[in-house]
């Protein structure tokens, strides 16, 4: 359960947090995300994260960070929270956009 929890975090009111202003970046690639994504979510592929790391600081906002199943936004999570930006994971894009409504 650990292993799910540290992927994950803990529970998090995601309405209440992108209510004061978080963003939510969409970590998977180009093509998925043109296939569907949250209204106002910005993509940022997963390997292109640590560059875009400055960009995402200046917006002095918490990130939201989905993808589809839940790995990649943790593996995003993690890159943004080592240095020093506040990040939830959100899992699955399509749960998440139910849990914002």
């Amino acid at each position: 359960m650990s292993f799910l929890q540290n992927l994950f975090g803990p529970k998090a009111d995601f309405k209440a947090i992108k209510a004061n202003g978080a963003i939510i970046v969409d970590v998977r690639s180009e093509g998925e995300f043109a296939s569907g994504h949250i209204p106002g979510s910005i993509n940022i592929p997963l390997d292109q994260i640590n560059s875009k790391l400055n960009d995402l600081k200046k917006k002095n906002v918490p990130v939201i960070t989905v993808c589809r199943s839940g790995a990649r936004s943790g593996m995003a999570k993690s890159q943004l929270s080592a240095a020093g930006l506040e990040a939830y994971n959100g899992g699955p894009w399509d749960s998440l956009i139910n849990q914002l409504n």
